[in-house]
């Protein structure tokens, strides 16, 4: 899962029903209220992007034989497994796909209470192999670091390279991804949704909700 800030990071307490058009507002724990913005990406935008990361790893690496790719849960792992199978229907071989919990790596461990999201699986040794951490929401970059230092208790990669679905900004530590599907700009207080089916059940999109109170751009979802 990526930084703060993000749907995962907080449960609602309530729904209530919204005389707005598109969607209901959510009444989150910490007394907030949040409601639809954009629709930022629908299924058939996210694959595309998801098929064009693709590509561009492979062509960043000259080839994929030398690939590992390692998604964040939650929805990291998915995206992974996407990827590979769109690096499979061209390259003619399957790239190994692994699962990373940096949970205990958070530089946060002692402000907050530790919940492991999942297994650490790495399917083969990533000594001199090309690691692609994959993720949905690249926010502040914490989430990111942590995964840095987790990685470097699995074996010393030859590189390691960032792919994000979504870049929205209000970095916080020198990172940046290598592959991005959309940069979006936001606002702090915004919250950017991924949704996939093979983890939340319901239809591919990409959502950016915000606070009832406070004033939108629509114009910002168009930014590339």
């Amino acid at each position: 899962m990526a930084d703060a800030m993000r749907a995962g990071d907080k449960t609602p307490s309530g729904v209530a029903n919204s005389k707005a058009e598109a969607r209901p507002e959510v009444l989150f724990s910490d007394g907030g209220h949040f409601v639809f913005r954009a629709k930022v990406f629908d299924a058939n935008d996210l694959r595309r992007a998801i098929t064009r990361i693709a590509h561009e790893i492979v062509e960043r690496n000259h080839g994929a034989e030398d690939l590992v790719l390692l998604g964040l849960y939650t929805r990291g792992v998915a995206i992974a497994h996407r990827i590979a199978e769109v690096i499979a229907s061209f390259e003619d071989l399957t790239v190994p796909v692994g699962a990373l919990d940096v949970a205990f790596f958070r530089d946060d461990i002692s402000l907050r209470q530790v919940v492991p999201l999942g297994a650490t699986e790495v399917p083969v040794d990533i000594g001199d192999r090309i690691v692609i951490l994959v993720d949905d929401v690249l926010f502040t970059g914490r989430t990111v670091r942590s995964a840095l230092d987790a990685i470097t208790e699995l074996g010393r990669p030859r590189s390691v390279q960032l792919a994000v679905l979504v870049d929205r900004g209000h970095r916080e530590l020198p990172i940046r991804a290598d592959s991005v599907g959309k940069n979006l700009p936001t606002k702090k207080v915004e919250d950017v949704r991924v949704r996939l089916t093979e983890v939340d059940g319901a239809d591919d999109s990409i959502e950016l909700w915000g606070p009832v109170d406070e004033p939108f751009d629509p114009a910002i979802t168009e930014s590339q």
